[in-house]
């Protein structure tokens, strides 16, 4: 019964979420999804004998891929040639029917999607594997990251063949996009330049639970296995929306045949006008020969397919005066100036600010309020100022000077060395800082604190009832029924939310702190390595440093934070309240003291792990991970191909060298 059970739950859930994300037909709300996912992520749990990788409980991420294995294509994974031109499209229609000897022929136009290109197997009709492009002949496996995608199938629907695998583009649209810099912004961070970049290093992210909530998306345009029977790239893309991809739109005349010349320039005009009104970002169109018989005759170029070319367009600029520049404070203090620009039309939208980075980019383009300045947005959502039209500015313009004080709080305003950003340290009593890091606490990925949101935060703080995150626990349900919009059942749902939080994990609690450079990734390495929070207070500049992918601007961020007396009474008062300042007791047994307080060297290549899954043993069991070899090494674990020259300093040391496997009886003693 419970292996029926779980079976009828993820068929529904995939049923739902097909009908979400690649229909646009949701059959129920959000809320009854996430209910039936927690139910059939309770029996799972419950029930391990009857797990499977591709349940959809696997969407919502949270394995740690240390290192990502480098794969070998079936069949190469080529890149496009280029075009910019309307002459250079017609030289490759030219070319095409003259290789042919043919004066009709079949082409396909498509939007190039400005995302990463990535390859996806299935077997037997379920998820095996998904590879980047990589040099196009190898890439790195993003299976776990991949399959929190939730427009790609983890289980294909249909008459599918027993192998198949798809070529397509993962992207960010604009909407998922914003929404992640608009995080970044609340958090004091860097807001993201473009999508494409950042959906890039997002697959390369070691948590696939963080991969999950940034919301990616992806349209599959290649089928590799094409059944012999379909004659057309035309047939074998469209195809594929039987097995449950999300494939280009032919309604919505995103992919459409064309045979002649004229045909194939309407397509590029028509979304060289209308592209802006996509709900994702394209750079160009894709113009492939229909025929599959003629891509074998064309055959391809050692990095390109001769039967397919891409046009891409000219990121859209205009010129607009620069009004003012106005500085914005995140919750770390961080500073970003802001241009107030004379509204503009740019890219189907009335712009009114665009990013100006730092103090170092403003001065390089020596901006000066009043200039006319010109605006890109082109593939980047957030439009931001590319040049200054000199030939046209007023001898009377000043030179811009970067203010020295908070705009919010007027306090002094610093510049660290190394670093480009000026922060405002007044952290206790400048506004904008203390809201962001008391929203930043309750948020979802943080401590996902039930009942209240960002607006009741603000509306708490206005009234005097807090002045920082640790005085939501002083709250009583008189204070809270006086505030505008809450009600008996809101406010009971609230201080129920505030209870409940106090039963987060070790890892949340150190990221809900709000320490500057320690993010959701560095949290969880940082409980990991040191168990508890004292004695991370305690850890010394070595020791932190010594820590995998800890580096010398975190540690001093980390020693800054604790060296506060006011940050020392918060914690002891997070102490009282019962608080998880250290890591539980199921983590806790898998870890010991064995390689308590040594200083290892891992080197070369290893047979049963990878270097990363050793260093991670290494810091469970209380040892340390360095890469040099010194007079306080401990020893050496010696793989494959170990270089001569630490072999010969840990012989004019004395430093032990020892193997992989004599690594695991120490850890199994």
């Amino acid at each position: 019964m419970i292996k029926e059970e779980i079976l009828k739950l993820r068929s529904q859930l995939n049923h739902y979420n097909h009908m979400y994300y690649l229909e646009s037909k949701p059959e129920i709300s959000d809320f009854e999804f996430d209910q039936l996912l927690k139910q059939l992520q309770v029996l799972e749990e419950k029930h391990p004998e009857f797990s499977d990788p591709n349940s959809p409980t696997k969407r919502v991420g949270g394995d740690i891929t240390k290192s990502f294995t480098t794969v070998k294509h079936d069949v190469p994974m080529q890149s496009l040639g280029n075009s910019y031109s309307e002459q250079e499209i017609q030289e490759f229609i030219d070319r095409i029917h003259k290789e042919l000897e043919s004066d009709e022929v079949e082409f396909v136009c498509e939007l190039k999607y400005d995302g990463v290109a990535i390859a996806i197997k299935y077997e037997n009709g379920e998820f095996l594997q998904a590879l980047t492009r990589g040099n196009g002949l190898q890439g790195d496996d993003v299976s776990n990251n991949v399959k929190t995608i939730r427009s790609i199938p983890l289980k294909l629907r249909g008459d599918y063949p027993n192998k198949i695998e798809v070529r397509g583009e993962i992207m960010f649209s604009n909407a998922a996009f914003e929404k992640l810099n608009e995080e970044m912004v609340a958090n004091g961070d860097q807001v993201y330049a473009n999508p494409r970049n950042t959906a890039s290093g997002t697959l390369k992210l070691q948590d696939s639970g963080v991969v999950a909530q940034r919301g990616l998306d992806c349209f599959i345009y290649g089928n590799v296995n094409v059944p012999t029977e379909v004659k057309t790239h035309f047939e074998a893309v469209t195809g594929l929306l039987d097995f449950g991809f999300l494939t280009p739109s032919v309604t919505e005349n995103r992919f459409k045949i064309c045979t002649n010349t004229q045909e194939i320039m309407d397509f590029i005009h028509f979304w060289g006008e209308n592209r802006f009104t996509l709900p994702f970002a394209i750079d160009g169109i894709v113009i492939k020969v229909n025929s599959l018989e003629q891509h074998k005759l064309l055959g391809s170029t050692a990095k390109s397919p001769k039967w397919a070319i891409s046009f891409k367009y000219q990121a859209e600029q205009v010129e607009t005066v620069l009004n003012d520049i106005v500085l914005q404070v995140g919750r770390t203090g961080a500073i970003t100036p802001v241009a107030q620009l004379e509204p503009v039309l740019l890219a189907g939208t009335v712009v009114k600010r665009a990013s100006l980075f730092n103090e170092d980019y403003i001065q390089k383009l020596d901006l000066r309020i009043g200039d006319t300045v010109q605006v890109e947005k082109g593939g980047e959502i957030i439009p931001k100022v590319t040049d200054v039209n000199l030939e046209i500015r007023p001898s009377s313009l000043e030179r811009y000077k970067y203010p020295d004080i908070c705009p919010e709080c007027e306090h002094p305003l610093e510049r660290k060395e190394n670093e480009v950003n000026h922060y405002c340290v007044n952290e206790e009593a400048c506004p904008p800082q203390v809201i962001g890091r008391m929203q930043h606490f309750i948020s979802r990925k943080v401590l996902d604190i039930q009942g209240i949101g960002d607006e009741t935060i603000v509306s708490l703080y206005e009234h005097g009832l807090i002045k920082a995150f640790i005085d939501l626990y002083n709250l009583k349900y008189d204070d809270l029924i006086e505030l505008e919009g809450m009600a008996d059942i809101s406010v009971k749902k609230l201080i129920q939310g505030l209870k409940d939080s106090k039963q987060q994990p070790f890892q949340k609690v150190l990221f809900a702190l709000g320490i500057r450079h320690v993010g959701e990734v560095v949290a969880k390495t940082l409980a990991r390595n040191f168990k508890n929070i004292d004695a991370l207070m305690k850890a010394s500049e070595e020791e932190l440093i010594e820590v995998n992918e800890i580096g010398k601007v975190i540690v001093q961020s980390i020693k800054e934070y604790f060296s506060k007396p006011h940050h020392g009474e918060l914690i002891l008062r997070m102490k009282e309240l019962g608080f998880h300042l250290e890591i539980s007791e199921e983590e806790a047994s898998q870890s010991s003291q064995k390689l308590q307080g040594m200083s290892i060297v891992i080197s070369g290549v290893f047979l049963d792990h990878s270097r990363d899954e050793l260093k991670t043993m290494i810091e469970l069991n209380g040892g340390k991970n360095s890469g040099s070899i010194s007079k306080k090494t401990a020893f050496i674990v010696a793989g494959d191909k170990m270089g001569p020259s630490k072999f010969e300093k840990a012989e004019k040391l004395g430093v032990k060298i020892i193997s992989e496997q004599d690594l695991m009886n120490i850890l199994n003693d």
